[in-house]
């Protein structure tokens, strides 16, 4: 009982936390109005922000560094992988890809993975034509298929990683909605 109150009192002070820091995706922005191509690209980034807003909220050092296995990734190398596809995915739309190679804590690298979440979302949503973002031989649908699919699966990958290692993911989250029930 102990631990499960140490837990409660933990997701809910990373919760006032992330609040005060205005980071995004604690629910999913309203929808638009119309279906565009943008709309549900931009879609597409909402769910996968949500989805990792609630997969790393609360993780505690152990979280981090717990790994099923000598052969997987920590759920630290996860979130760092997650972060690198937000890069390439706002990079894809706004050629934004300022990365100077620093080294970030985890919750840099969680606050940056749903900043480039936002401003990738927010462009795609303004967006009628997403075929301007095919570079080269490469269409968007790579984009939809690469970065931004794998990166839904490393947050499934996450929230399996956090239960495994003893604290598992907020029980109040409706990923059908995009919202926190009250």
């Amino acid at each position: 009982m102990k631990k499960l109150v140490v837990i409660l009192v933990l997701v809910m002070s990373n919760v006032i936390e992330a609040q005060k820091e205005n980071l995004p995706y604690y629910e999913i922005p309203k929808f638009a109005e119309n279906y565009t191509a943008g709309s549900v690209a931009s879609r597409m980034v909402d769910a996968l922000g949500f989805r990792y807003y609630w997969a790393t909220e609360g993780l505690t050092s152990t979280d981090l560094s717990y790994k099923p296995s000598e052969s997987a990734r920590t759920s630290e190398e996860t979130i760092e992988h997650i972060y690198n596809l937000s890069r390439s995915i706002l990079n894809a739309v706004s050629k934004d890809n300022k990365n100077d190679g620093t080294k970030l804590s985890f919750q840099e690298q969680r606050k940056q993975t749903l900043n480039c979440l936002k401003k990738a979302s927010d462009i795609l949503r303004a967006c009628e034509d997403i075929s301007q973002y095919d570079s080269g031989n490469r269409s968007f649908w790579y984009m939809i298929n690469g970065p931004i699919s794998d990166a839904i699966w490393h947050c499934g990958q996450l929230v399996t990683l956090r239960r495994a290692s003893g604290n598992p993911i907020h029980p109040n989250i409706n990923f059908f909605t995009g919202k926190v029930k009250k």
